[in-house]
């Protein structure tokens, strides 16, 4: 699909403390994992590509138009390095999928009268919890 060696070359990453599990330690080490990569001077992906990219991934692209990934699940910086690798390649796996176009379908006969069926139960459920008229 995509050059995965060129790609890990145009990857910035950057450290920072992290919360979570670890003690005292966890004050003094950088283990959290920023990925940061500006996908539109890529030349892994075409235009096109770039394109849905932007599209589909907007909500992990800044203001300055650069994808940022943070990572902070384990103790180690190099396994966090490793997760957001496979995170950011499973996002662009999904983002350059070629999704499948709807077919619109109609609701066969059966359907419509089981939803009609079940209406009227409801409809008789409701009336049977009035007071009877005298």
């Amino acid at each position: 699909m995509h050059n995965s060696e060129v790609l890990l070359r145009e990857l910035e990453f950057q450290t920072a403390l992290s919360g979570g599990p670890g003690g005292q330690h966890v004050n003094k080490t950088e283990t959290k994992v920023i990925l940061i990569w500006d996908f539109q001077k890529s030349q892994v992906f075409s235009e096109p590509q770039k394109g849905l990219i932007e599209k589909r991934l907007t909500s992990r692209i800044n203001s300055e138009g650069l994808f940022k990934l943070s990572v902070s699940k384990t103790r180690s910086q190099h396994q966090n390095k490793k997760i957001a690798i496979s995170n950011l390649e499973d996002l662009l796996k999904k983002a350059l999928q070629k999704r499948k176009k709807r077919i619109k379908t109609k609701p066969s006969r059966s359907a419509k009268l089981k939803r009609l069926q079940k209406k009227k139960r409801h409809s008789e459920k409701k009336v049977n919890r009035k007071k009877p008229k005298i």
